[in-house]
């Protein structure tokens, strides 16, 4: 089996990356297939506390039929609203509540498992067999426009778009507060939280992390904004507006769930409250991609207007009922 190293997991050492992505082995185990010499990096042995770049094939023997069986994946009959597909790669919408690929404790209800369903008949070939179809990822609240490529060529002419930072993305949140600033960029750097590895925080180390943003209307409890990363890098929006002071709205990891409410009247809570109930999870929408198509060289744009509820809470704020 060969897995191929995003842009996201370069600098990750590759016994956690690794414990990651084979799912249903231990960390232990891994690092027991490292010392055996089963695992490769660009064709040579490796050491468990290697760290990972951008474009590494690792290289993993898998030979024993147990092994082989464990990372099968299977497939998912879903809805799944597809808003554009030819032969190099399909536009999705992705749902809300719904992961992109299988990890610890769910294997087989995830946006991979919907993928091998609905493009059964497309995929030609794949660099990642545990994360078909997989260039980019979105957190499992955040909806919107995904791109599923098919072979091999379109995903490396897609990837590399992504490293080069030559593909352009929009996306539209709700947050708490009134920001001070109209629009702006924030450029910072984040790593993990030592004590709850899930989550990051700003830092002077790690991996810098630039996102533009552009207030669309704000009010005195909710504000919607639109964010244009420039890095791809793990909960940056997310993580930028609770440095901010203007969690997403609904994001319990970063500061942004319902308990804010509490700041406000019995009134205001309430509404709060209903939006927080219809919403079920946190409001941030990938709204828009353009990037050059991988054969055609075309510069090519999708959109995606947010989902029923999202939209609801969006227009009270423009309407300033909120």
């Amino acid at each position: 089996m060969k897995i191929a190293v995003s842009s996201s997991d370069e600098l990750t050492r590759v016994d956690l990356f690794l414990s990651q992505r084979l799912i249903k082995f231990s960390r232990t185990n891994i690092q027991k297939m490292i010392s055996n010499q089963s695992i490769k990096i660009n064709g040579e042995w490796i050491k468990k506390n290697a760290s990972l770049n951008y474009g590494d094939i690792i290289e993993i023997d898998l030979t024993n039929k147990k092994n082989l069986e464990e990372t099968l994946l299977e497939k998912w009959k879903y809805p799944l609203d597809v808003l554009y597909k030819d032969k190099d790669f399909a536009i999705v919408n992705k749902p809300r509540g719904i992961i992109v690929h299988p990890a610890k404790g769910n294997y087989n209800k995830t946006l991979v498992n919907i993928v091998l369903d609905t493009f059964e008949q497309d995929f030609e070939s794949s660099v990642d067999p545990l994360r078909p179809g997989i260039v980019h990822r979105l957190d499992k609240d955040t909806t919107g426009v995904m791109i599923i490529p098919f072979s091999e060529y379109s995903h490396w002419k897609i990837a590399e778009q992504f490293q080069n930072r030559t593909i352009q993305k929009e996306y539209i949140a709700i947050t708490w507060g009134l920001w001070n600033k109209n629009e702006g960029v924030i450029d910072n750097f984040l790593n993990r939280n030592k004590k709850n590895p899930i989550k990051f925080e700003v830092s002077n180390t790690g991996k810098n992390a630039v996102s533009g943003f552009k207030l669309i209307k704000g009010g005195r409890y909710l504000s919607a904004v639109r964010f244009f990363p420039k890095t791809g890098r793990t909960h940056q929006i997310r993580a930028h507006c609770k440095e901010f002071g203007y969690p997403i709205f609904g994001d319990d990891l970063y500061n942004g769930g319902i308990q804010k409410s509490k700041e406000y009247s019995k009134n205001i809570q309430l509404q709060l409250n209903n939006y927080y109930s219809m919403i079920e999870g946190f409001c941030l929408h990938a709204y828009s991609i353009e990037f050059n198509h991988p054969s055609t060289n075309e510069r090519v744009q999708f959109k995606i207007d947010p989902d029923k509820n999202f939209q609801t809470i969006y227009q009270d704020i423009l309407d300033e009922k909120i």
